[in-house]
């Protein structure tokens, strides 16, 4: 089974509106770049990749977490971030039941995280990644913007 296939399922199996945030995530974020690479690690996390790790997904008993590997590197005017301030590299979006996704900052952000992995690819010599043929699963649900 595909990392992409085991996300599909994962979603599959959260039939609460868990289920529908992480699909409205993992849209917005396929959106943000073609070449974005998605990954299933640490024996159930879908991840998202391009040049290095963007972020991680976790669906929690009562939120759903977007971790951001180098987020604390990352601009953030719209202030997505809520937390995992305490640290000075990971930074997350923790969304609770009824929260509306920002997509397109949610977007500007993924093209920022993406941003600064090709720059540290590029310091340490390394070849930018291929292109890859992921898309969003079908039935993915259109991302609302955050509430005021």
């Amino acid at each position: 089974m595909t990392a992409s296939e085991q996300i599909d399922r994962m979603i599959e199996d959260l039939t609460d509106w868990r289920g529908k945030t992480l699909a409205s995530l993992r849209k917005s974020i396929l959106a943000a770049d073609p070449e974005i690479i998605e990954e299933w690690k640490w024996m159930g996390s879908p991840v998202w990749s391009r040049d290095g790790i963007i972020a991680v997904g976790n669906a929690h008993k009562g939120k759903v977490k977007l971790t951001f590997m180098y987020g604390a590197q990352l601009p953030d005017p719209d202030r997505l971030f809520n937390t995992g301030f305490e640290g000075n590299v990971r930074r997350a979006i923790d969304l609770f039941e009824g929260d509306k996704i920002n997509a397109p900052a949610l977007k500007a952000l993924i093209r920022a995280a993406i941003e600064l992995n090709q720059g540290k690819s590029r310091k340490s010599g390394k070849k930018p990644a291929k292109k890859s043929a992921n898309k969003p699963a079908a039935g993915v649900r259109a991302v609302a913007k955050k509430k005021a």
